[in-house]
């Protein structure tokens, strides 16, 4: 009986990672894990592409926030609308999957201002990466930004979401938040999209970095500066959540390749999330993934540059749509 059971161990081991012992820098990491701070934004592949629409088309060049004067007055406000509003109409706001993005209005010139942190290479290049077959490597396209424009779309953020004035604030206030705005830009430079805890009430491994977080990020740097919300606004936000027990760092972005087990494993999971084909093949692909995920309940998450092993457990994963006081 014990050399069956340590073949299935070794089985279990060689093709799913069971067993693995930290591959990454700190032995003991602290949790929720700290999203890293880059000195400056890599350089993206060539090989990452938009897709459909391409970011920020009538945005403001990088690192051209406007400039106001320090005693004009603006309005802020909080704008919400379903993701992939341009493709499935409100069909994503019935369960509670949500853009947000801030806006400004400019009292003295009557100015609108949009400004929403999102994917550079949309939301499936975020999440999973490529999986290369001339180079046999993983490409992840993850990079996010925050994109400026001028003007507010009402109906856009009206129609089937939210636009509500949530404070007013002077000129000094908003100069010194699109400082921020520029360097923060620059040196967080990645999307994460899963929320990963231990349970509902429990222990988060790891906080998200979408445009939610920004805009919660944004609020509180304005709060800091001295803005002052109207706290008798309620604002709810969208998480896409996974739940596990504690995670393990099993290698980063360059070890997993020196570890045939590791990198084979992790090849063998993304097989199931290749955006890249058609959608009836990224279909077929998620359901020989079910099997797979319900025997195993494995799941990999990439994140500063490491890999993390994540043994889930019921509920396993979860949209939340939960409310977040403006500062106060």
């Amino acid at each position: 009986m014990k050399w069956l059971l340590a073949l299935v161990y070794l089985i279990l081991f060689v093709q799913y990672g069971i067993g693995w012992t930290s591959q990454c820098s700190d032995p003991h990491p602290l949790w929720p894990q700290i999203h890293r701070e880059y000195e400056k934004r890599p350089i993206s592949d060539p090989y990452c592409k938009a897709g459909i629409i391409p970011f920020c088309p009538t945005g403001l060049p990088s690192n051209s926030m406007p400039k106001v004067g320090d005693s004009d007055l603006l309005y802020v406000y909080a704008m919400k609308a379903p993701v992939w509003e341009f493709k499935f109409g409100d069909l994503l706001k019935k369960f509670n999957i949500m853009h947000d993005a801030i806006g400004f209005h400019h009292v003295p010139t009557g100015l609108n201002m949009t400004m929403e942190w999102y994917e550079l290479f949309q939301l499936f290049n975020c999440t999973f990466p490529h999986e290369r077959k001339v180079e046999q490597d993983l490409m992840w396209c993850n990079q996010g930004a925050a994109c400026i424009y001028m003007g507010i779309d009402e109906k856009h953020w009206k129609e089937n979401g939210t636009l509500v004035k949530v404070g007013e604030i002077n000129g000094t206030i908003f100069n010194q938040f699109a400082m921020w705005t520029e360097l923060d830009n620059n040196t967080f430079p990645f999307y994460e999209t899963w929320t990963v805890k231990e349970s509902r009430q429990g222990v988060t491994w790891f906080d998200p970095f979408d445009c939610a977080s920004w805009v919660l990020r944004a609020f509180s740097k304005l709060h800091e500066y001295g803005a002052t919300f109207n706290t008798s606004v309620h604002l709810n936000y969208t998480k896409a959540v996974l739940y596990s027990d504690q995670p393990m760092c099993i290698g980063n972005a360059t070890t997993v390749y020196q570890n045939v087990t590791i990198i084979n494993s992790l090849k063998k999971f993304y097989s199931y999330f290749q955006g890249s084909q058609n959608l009836a093949e990224v279909l077929l692909h998620l359901l020989e993934y079910l099997p797979y995920f319900l025997m195993y309940n494995n799941f990999y998450l990439y994140y500063n540059d490491e890999y993390w092993h994540l043994p889930l457990k019921y509920p396993y994963i979860e949209i939340t749509y939960d409310e977040v006081p403006l500062p106060s």
